[in-house]
Formats: structure tokens, C-alpha cells, sequence
């Protein structure tokens, strides 16, 4: 298992996953991020949990209209903002990289 350094918010994560993986948890570090700072330049500095309760729920909101479109053949909207990353293959470890970044997440929320 190999780790990789994120960025969010200002702050470095270190976060598991799969060899061969950590180019993609990059990018989606990035995008993740890229909703966090956008959230707290909205609302402020909330604490960190709060800022990626909302940009976790702003993402699930992404992609459940996503899910909507194509569902009703409209196809994925090209949208301005952070780039996407691209469905990874099956069984490639994207969720253990989730599992990891959840318990990382998990960790931090003990400490407030």
C-alpha cells in the first residue's frame, strides 16, 4: 500500500491507498479541495469538519445529478470548475483509498 501527501484546506493529510494509485487520489484531493476553499470563502472559517461536511455533500450533490442525466439519456453536463477525475477501473483500490481517507477524516474528528 502506498501513501500519499494531500493538501486541503492549507493543511497535508497523509492518505493510504493502493500502489499505483496515488496520482488519482491527487487529483481527487485536488477537487476536493478545490470545494472546501470555496465553501470557506462563502461562509468563513467554520472548523475543518463542518467545511468538508459541506463540500462532501456539495460532491454527492454533483454526482447525483449526474447520476439523474444519464439515468434520463441526457448524457454528463460539461460544467466550469475543478477538473473531474475519470471513473477508475473496476476493483483498482479506489475504495480502499476512500476507506483511508474516511478513517483519516474519522481520526481528525476525534481531535476536535
Amino acid at each position: 500500500m502506498a501513501t500519499v501527501t494531500v493538501e486541503v484546506n492549507g493543511r497535508s493529510y497523509a492518505v493510504g491507498c493502493a500502489d499505483g494509485q496515488e496520482e488519482r487520489v491527487g487529483i481527487l484531493a485536488r477537487q476536493f479541495d478545490s470545494h472546501v476553499r470555496q465553501i470557506a470563502g462563502d461562509v468563513g472559517h467554520v472548523g475543518d469538519l463542518r467545511l468538508f461536511l459541506m463540500a462532501s455533500l456539495m460532491l454527492a450533490d454533483e454526482l447525483h445529478e449526474a447520476r439523474q442525466r444519464l439515468e434520463n439519456g441526457q448524457g454528463p453536463a460539461v460544467q466550469d470548475g475543478p477538473q473531474k477525475a475519470p471513473p477508475p477501473p473496476p476493483g483498482d483500490g479506489v475504495a480502499e483509498a476512500l476507506n483511508a481517507v474516511a478513517a483519516r477524516i474519522e481520526k481528525i474528528c476525534q481531535t476536535i
